[in-house]
């Protein structure tokens, strides 16, 4: 089929050597975790818990708090020492404070829910309502919303994103290396759920070992189709992938749905798998931790609620010049204010870097040269976007398409003035979907 793409998008340094070849490796678990009733876009969780409470592997400690939300589970066995409220990344969490008490107990409820002949697509879709999986690509996207179509929007196709385009993260890469037959379980299953009988696993092309190993595990299933994606940043963007796997073109303002997609991330496609063929819910992740600001760069699999930096003593430390942490990678990732937080369900990547690559260039008048409008890969102009928000006219880069922004950093990364972009586009979303509530 050759390489699939879609138009615009920029090529970015990968970064991924440092540990694309390590195998994933188990986080030593902390002393004690602290559970954020806020790992998932839509209501936090409820905490269904309290202080002195004995706790197992996978119990139910915070319960989802709506349709849109996820119910979060214990990723270690212990007490329940404290239930507080604290502010990460600007957000007011709750915090279930367990300590550890290192016995690796599995609660009763840890048990296999069926098999894929076994259940119908309507048991599959209430099961995972309880699993607390959630979107690990980025966005946190309660699993169970998404194959909840409304009737009006029938599906006929899945896309499994195994792109990994964010630079220096290699997490996903090596789950489909280690954790492929996981992956297509979780694939079918999914599938079922939707009643759809065309699904595309979508890698990049830098991932070669990884397209084998996928081809390898589905060389029997008729229905599911490994597919080359050029290497190019967004590949991995729900839109510009479902472009380049179907060629259908997701409108404005709309949602794959709308075309008859679900995209769903390789790391939660095997969350699935896990959850119900072997009953874990979604309690631990993959993580790299890497960067030119950490002595032992790694691939680590980390329990929901680990302290950052606990992860940080596991891996040797940050070096004498570390100068930032970036929670996720460079392009879409956001700089941590400190490591004095817990890891959730989307903690896909900890880029630590050091002053010379944590340096930001002074930015200079734009001399209009286009490229930002070039490589746009949802074909908005990002300068006159971008201006309209840093002079306060919020309302006409809302007509410019601002909401449509997938933030994915190419305008501000091509621009050779160095202009803030993404940044000054974000500020003008914000500011739009303020004055829409209002």
């Amino acid at each position: 089929m050759g390489f699939l793409t879609f138009r615009g998008g920029i090529d970015v340094p990968h970064g991924k050597e440092a540990t694309e070849k390590l195998p994933i490796v188990d986080c030593p678990p902390p002393q004690r975790v602290f559970l954020s009733m806020r790992q998932h876009i839509g209501a936090p969780a409820q905490a269904v818990v309290k202080v002195g409470d004995e706790i197992k592997i996978g119990q139910l400690v915070g319960k989802a708090g709506g349709f849109v939300s996820a119910n979060i589970h214990s990723s270690v066995s212990g007490i329940v020492k404290r239930i507080s409220t604290k502010k990460i990344m600007g957000t007011d969490a709750v915090l279930v404070e367990i300590e550890n008490d290192f016995q690796e107990s599995l609660h009763e409820d840890v048990k296999a829910r069926g098999n894929l002949d076994a259940l119908e697509p309507g048991e599959i879709r209430k099961l995972l309502g309880e699993s607390g999986i959630v979107g690990m690509g980025g966005a946190g996207f309660p699993i169970h919303v998404k194959l909840s179509p409304p009737e009006n929007k029938p599906i006929d196709v899945l896309i499994i994103n195994g792109a990994e385009c964010e630079p220096y993260l290699t997490g996903d890469h090596r789950l489909m290396l280690e954790n492929g037959k996981e992956i297509v379980q979780g694939t079918k299953l999914i599938m079922k759920s939707l009643g759809v009988s065309k699904a595309f696993i979508a890698i990049e092309a830098n991932k070669p070992d990884a397209i084998l190993a996928m081809k390898e595990h589905t060389k029997n299933e008729q229905d599911i189709e490994v597919v080359s994606l050029k290497t190019k940043y967004p590949q991995g963007a729900e839109k510009q992938l479902i472009f380049a796997c179907t060629g259908r073109y997701v409108p404005s303002g709309g949602l794959p749905m709308d075309v008859g997609v679900v995209v769903n991330n390789t790391a939660s496609t095997k969350a699935v798998a896990d959850f119900i063929l072997r009953g874990m819910p979604l309690v631990d992740r993959v993580c790299t931790v890497t960067g030119s600001g950490i002595t032992s760069p790694m691939n680590v699999k980390i329990k929901n609620g680990t302290p950052l930096s606990h992860i940080v003593e596991v891996a040797k430390g940050v070096t004498p010049d570390f100068a930032k942490l970036i929670l996720g990678g460079p392009m879409m990732g956001m700089a941590a204010p400190d490591m004095d937080m817990p890891s959730t369900k989307t903690t896909g990547g900890l880029l630590f870097l050091n002053s010379e690559d944590a340096y930001i260039p002074e930015s200079e008048p734009c001399i209009k040269c286009g490229k930002c409008v070039d490589i746009c890969p949802v074909f908005l102009e990002p300068i006159y976007i971008a201006r309209y928000a840093e002079k306060g006219y919020f309302g006409k880069a809302d007509e410019l398409g601002a909401l449509d922004c997938i933030e994915c950093g190419s305008c501000s990364f091509i621009c050779p003035s160095k202009r803030p972009l993404v940044h000054s586009i974000r500020m003008a979303k914000r500011k739009i979907l303020e004055s829409r509530k209002k």
